[in-house]
């Protein structure tokens, strides 16, 4: 898989595709990594790539014509790769967005700043993605995120297969929870003990304990997860009881 940044501060990346997880995986061949300067496809000696907005307001909007150029000419070399824009007006990001951009070859990630892009520039768009409902300064972190969400499910990129499966918001054998309470040594802090089935040897009985804890957590934590969650029926009659306690708590 070929990475690819468009931005006006490409500099920034560096540090994160190198660095943990991304550094050992793109050491190890399994994702390269590439970033642009949109800088480099103006023609004027600023080199400009904002203006002010049609019909006023306030800040200032990238222009579509460097953004096109360097679009085209990326593309151009290699096998057409799938152009993410970052956006309030997105998808939102989920993890079974982030395999989704894994069937990809080539990701190009276009990070916009100021107050946005020219709306034209949206015609090179292949994915628009939001990460969440607040604002920022721009899109190299949401590029960063999808980065990191996507080069972790690369076959390798973990070292252990598993590790991906038993995870939150995984769409593998957790069917959409979130992932149950963990704990480590010392076995007790401040009054505060490990549950005894997991230091029990008995692995069926911490399997379940598990699986029950993911429902309670995600029923406390995400409520909204567990209607498109896979349950079976005993564990969604399990779950509503749940809420519906939770429910009648918040009345009183």
């Amino acid at each position: 898989m070929l990475i690819e940044t468009l931005s006006v501060f490409p500099e920034m990346f560096e540090p994160v595709m190198s660095t943990s997880i991304l550094g050992r995986a793109r050491k190890a061949g399994l994702f390269d990594f590439k970033a642009y300067n949109l800088r480099d496809w103006t023609h004027d000696r600023h080199r400009t790539v904002d203006d002010e907005p049609y019909g006023g307001g306030q800040g200032m909007l990238m222009k579509v014509e460097p953004i096109a150029e360097a679009i085209e000419a990326i593309s151009s070399e290699g096998p057409k790769p799938t152009v993410v824009f970052f956006t309030p007006c997105g998808e939102p990001f989920t993890q079974h967005v982030a395999e989704r951009l894994l069937k990809s070859e080539r990701l190009l990630f276009v990070c916009s700043r100021y107050e946005g892009v020219d709306e034209r520039a949206y015609a090179y768009a292949d994915e628009r993605l939001s990460i969440g409902d607040y604002v920022l300064t721009g899109g190299e972190l949401p590029a960063m995120v999808v980065a990191d969400a996507v080069v972790r499910l690369i076959p390798g990129a973990l070292g252990d297969e598993m590790s991906n499966v038993d995870e939150s918001f995984s769409t593998a054998e957790d069917g959409g929870l979130l992932e149950y309470a963990q704990y480590t040594r010392p076995a007790e802090f401040n009054g505060e003990g490990v549950p005894p089935v997991l230091v029990s040897g008995d692995h069926a009985k911490v399997d379940a304990w598990r699986r029950k804890n993911a429902i309670e957590r995600t029923c406390r934590w995400r409520p909204d997860l567990i209607e498109t969650a896979r349950l079976t029926p005993e564990e969604r009659a399990y779950a509503q009881d749940i809420l519906d306690a939770s429910y009648s708590q918040s009345k009183e």
